[in-house]
């Protein structure tokens, strides 16, 4: 049994809407953080990605500020900034300017892939093959921008320096649970859609786990996949956005966010297909009740510590809805 309640949260890719302008889909993502804060999530994380036409989290610091300044009490982070696409200097100097503005509220999470195709990545950095490979000497160099100890350093980034801004190593296989573990430093896994390596990572995680400095005993967020409506046959029908997004992402041809249709026998092969079967294993769609016994297993299965949802869909209200529904279910958890 848990003692302590499991946090939940939310993970935001400001999807850009067939019909839904950018200033739009910005102006929606900050009005479901300010839903998320008053159901008692915990934080709001968006997530760094390029050259896709159905995200617009690309200036992931700059969004951040967004939504923090339009809420008051919800910690806002990177889930994640992914490191080798950027100078830990530049990082620290952002995130340490943001936790400045907004303190205590915060989060830097940090991943190693370059969250876009490979051409992209190399527009983006041409070395970047070399920074993934330097990803834990990387993490290395913003802590210490953060620290009080660098202060009569060469080179700083004075705005970080003491700052409170908590790092999480973000990882879809179990080379970050080793990294993670190493450090002592929270831990969040991508199963809301890399599902293959979820036992092994946390597993390893565990048992290999350095209390430190940050973190006396390990800590897991596990990514969901979640789509709650009314009835089952409703959360299925909004789910058919989704399916068209990951249809986009085998073809590479990410279009925009299509309105939900009813759910055909087409698109049910498509989720019966291996790889995308495999994806969605972690995709919880139905009713309330359905979705609240899906999360009863998935809780046995992890035993995480907190579980940071994903609702990718059309609809802002709907999404809104879901994540209502989705917070009732896990306070019923925690009572």
């Amino acid at each position: 049994m848990k003692i302590k309640p499991i946090a939940y949260s939310i993970l935001d890719l400001a999807l850009v809407s067939e019909g839904h302008t950018l200033k739009q889909t910005f102006n929606n993502a900050l009005k479901l953080a300010q839903h998320a804060e008053n159901y008692g999530y915990t934080r709001f994380w968006l997530a760094e990605h390029h050259n896709a036409e159905n995200i617009a989290s690309n200036a992931t610091s700059v969004l951040i500020g967004y939504v923090a300044q339009g809420t008051k009490k919800i910690r806002v982070g990177s889930g994640g900034i992914m490191l080798p696409n950027h100078s830990p200097l530049i990082v620290a100097e952002q995130f340490g300017t943001l936790g400045n503005l907004y303190p205590n509220r915060i989060d830097l999470g940090l991943g190693r892939a370059p969250g876009t195709d490979r051409e992209t990545a190399e527009a983006i950095r041409s070395d970047f093959m070399q920074a993934a490979h330097s990803f834990p000497n990387e993490i290395e160099k913003i802590q210490t921008y953060f620290s009080i100890e660098n202060e009569d350093a060469q080179v700083r980034a004075t705005v970080a320096e003491g700052v409170d801004v908590p790092l999480y190593i973000l990882g879809s296989s179990t080379d970050s649970a080793h990294l993670a573990a190493k450090k002592g430093l929270p831990y969040a896994f991508a199963s809301h859609f890399a599902t293959t390596h979820l036992w092994r990572a946390l597993t390893t995680y565990r048992q290999e786990f350095k209390p430190s400095e940050t973190l006396e005993e390990p800590y897991v967020m596990a990514g969901v996949n979640i789509i709650i409506a009314e009835t089952d046959q409703e959360a299925q029908r909004l789910a058919t956005s989704l399916v068209r997004m990951i249809v986009g992402l085998f073809t590479g041809r990410r279009s925009k966010v299509q309105p939900p249709t009813e759910m055909t026998e087409d698109l049910k092969d498509i989720m019966r297909n291996p790889q995308v079967s495999e994806m969605l294993k972690y995709a919880f769609i139905g009713s309330k009740a359905t979705v609240k016994k899906q999360m009863v297993s998935f809780l046995a299965l992890t035993k995480a510590d907190e579980f940071i949802a994903v609702t990718n869909i059309y609809d802002t209200d709907s999404r809104i809805r879901s994540y209502e529904l989705f917070a009732e279910i896990m306070n019923e958890l925690n009572e």
